[in-house]
């Protein structure tokens, strides 16, 4: 199990703020279990804590070109570089002192947050990490821009720019994030603008304390008075900024995020509906037999107290959504060590059609069984009909799979079923079952 962290020690930076100008001082403190991350304006006579987090926020639908946080009047601005590394480090609980209303840009990227508080010393402590896992798709647009969330066992993210330039056109960029992708492939990724746009901003308050050092300025022919550290780096920058905006969320989320064009603006629109689909979840418990659970998420120990099914031929790893009655997602993580490799073409190794439909036909199980009347029954196939494979599922492939409910009555039960492996559908059917007593 992951644990909670924080800091060892206590550590300090310094600058400018890339928006206002203003010198600011920072001072990192250690903080303790389920504390958060809060942020203090030392330099105000009233040292308010703010809490980072979706509800703090100052517009909800995302401003220009930062983040900032709010509470009863005292604000703390741009703060997404610093967030994305409390993320990278997996950083849950801190204090942030400052002494001005901006933090410090440093050079435009996370590179030296990353670094003061990796000095600092990472500590683990005694509490558990809690995920939120998605539950369902997620979709966010804003003219040609989308941001697209599915269930999965990490936080991946995959990210398009496209912009109507020369340079940041197309460009794509794709990790799950973790401790080391963050530090090599993202942390030294800097802010960027566009040399047409600049004084524009200047004039609406933005950029006051950028140069060409702190700021990627992207002129008709190149970069000016600077060079690129990855020749994707202003895809890598939106995914920074994407990190540390979605950590405002109050705690780490697995997903696999799919974004074109998105920004911040975008970004919180994706928190709220996240945090809109944590409560919808958080609201609704449910029972089966001996099992309470807050949440509409089961792992392999509660599957097994609701199918008969065992190793070798149980092939749902998670259940990371539950309606019980009417809809059901599960999770099946697809690895060459699986048995059925060894002989189902071992030169090239493909799932077994049969068994992908057998992996849904256990999903839809669990959501049948989990209703109260079908408790301590088993759910056996009458028939599989309008059964379609589209794509083959392959060793490290992830598998979600969909399970609605047409009919299910005491005796019997229909669903549709859908399996996608990174949002493409790679199988479907009709399934209908026979309940019988245990």
């Amino acid at each position: 199990m992951d644990k909670q962290r924080t800091i060892s020690r206590e550590a300090s930076l310094e600058g400018i703020g890339l928006h206002t100008g203003n010198q600011v001082s920072l001072k990192f403190k250690p903080a303790g279990e389920d504390k958060g991350i809060s942020f203090v304006r030392v330099d105000l006579a009233d040292h308010t804590a703010i809490k980072a987090d979706y509800n703090s926020l100052v517009c909800k639908s995302g401003s220009l070109r930062c983040s900032s946080i709010v509470k009863d009047g005292v604000e703390v601005q741009t703060i997404e570089h610093l967030m994305a590394a409390f993320c990278g480090l997996g950083i849950d609980n801190i204090v942030v002192e400052l002494n001005n209303i901006e933090l410090p840009g440093m050079d435009g990227s996370s590179r030296d947050f990353f670094k003061a508080l990796s000095d600092a010393g990472i500590k683990e402590q005694d509490k558990e990490r809690k995920f939120y896992s998605i539950k369902e798709p997620i979709i966010v647009e804003e003219k040609s821009a989308s941001i697209v969330i599915l269930p999965a066992a990490d936080l991946k993210i995959s990210y398009t720019l496209n912009y109507n330039h020369s340079l940041l056109k197309e460009q794509f960029f794709e990790l799950v994030v973790d401790d080391n992708t963050f530090k090599d492939e993202i942390s030294l990724s800097r802010t960027f603008c566009l040399e047409e746009e600049a004084g524009e901003l200047r004039d609406q308050g933005f950029g006051l304390g950028a140069n060409f050092e702190n700021t990627l300025v992207v002129g008709k022919s190149g970069v000016i008075k600077n060079k690129l550290r990855y020749p994707n780096e202003f895809a890598r920058h939106k995914v920074l900024d994407l990190i540390g905006d979605l950590y405002l969320f109050g705690q780490p989320i697995k997903g696999h995020i799919i974004a074109l064009r998105s920004g911040h603006s975008l970004n919180i629109k994706l928190l709220q509906k996240i945090s809109q689909q944590r409560q919808k979840y958080a609201s609704n418990s449910i029972s089966i037999g001996n099992l309470s659970l807050n949440k509409q998420e089961l792992d392999i120990n509660d599957i097994m107290k609701i199918l008969p099914h065992r190793q070798p031929f149980l092939f749902v790893d998670k259940i990371i959504s539950l309606e019980n009655g009417k809809r059901a997602v599960g999770l099946k993580n697809v690895t060459i060590n699986d048995y059925f490799f060894e002989g189902h073409f071992p030169g090239k190794p493909v799932m077994p059609g049969v068994l992908v439909i057998e992996a849904m036909a256990q999903v839809g199980g669990v959501m049948m069984l989990a209703c109260e009347n079908n408790q301590g029954k088993i759910a056996f196939f009458m028939a599989i009909d309008n059964a379609k494979f589209r794509k083959p599922v392959l060793p490290g492939d992830q598998v979600m799979f969909e399970i609605e409910a047409v009919r299910v009555k005491s005796r019997t039960g229909q669903v549709k079923g859908k399996a996608f492996v990174d949002g493409k559908l790679v199988a479907e059917a009709d399934l209908m079952f026979a309940f019988a007593d245990s």
